[in-house]
């Protein structure tokens, strides 16, 4: 069994005079990251993995989300393909991990993050916020069989969702 926490960088800061993957999280997103991140360790899922889209703003998610959960910030894997990646990608990504690895926390941006996850068939979103979880399961042992494989939905969570 495999499983995948997909999760959309916090909201980023539009008044900086930055390119688009230079955007840092703004104040809103400082205080939901670490918010979603201790919903996140209340489950007391053991991930094995994060990959992240390099961009500043998803990166930083990826980072407070590893320090709430006990994970080294060094560990983190970047992966340039998840940023403002189409839903494809996402499998792509996934696909190539090491078998090792139960269970991966994906931090990646809209319009992508949310046409994966409702791709999937498990679960219908309008979208995932900034912040947000969603998490599944794949009935399978190895990360090369995912599309096919079936698959079970866990949870979403936002920080709206009180």
């Amino acid at each position: 069994m495999k499983c995948v926490i997909l999760v959309r960088h916090a909201k980023s800061d539009w008044s900086v005079d930055a390119d688009d993957f230079d955007r840092p999280l703004n104040e809103r997103g400082k205080r939901d990251a670490p918010v979603m991140a201790e919903r996140l360790l209340k489950r007391k899922l053991h991930i094995d993995a994060f990959v992240s889209s390099p961009a500043k703003r998803a990166f930083r998610t990826a980072k407070i989300f590893a320090e709430h959960l006990g994970i080294n910030t060094n560990d983190i894997i970047l992966q340039r393909e998840l940023y403002l990646p189409p839903h494809g990608k996402f499998f792509e990504v996934l696909e190539r991990l090491d078998d090792k690895i139960s269970t991966v926390a994906v931090f990646s941006h809209n319009n992508g993050i949310t046409e994966f996850a409702n791709s999937l068939g498990i679960a219908l979103i309008d979208n995932m916020p900034t912040s947000s979880i969603f998490a599944f399961n794949i009935d399978t042992d190895k990360w090369s069989q995912i599309r096919d494989a079936k698959k079970e939905f866990l949870f979403f969570d936002y920080p709206k969702n009180k």
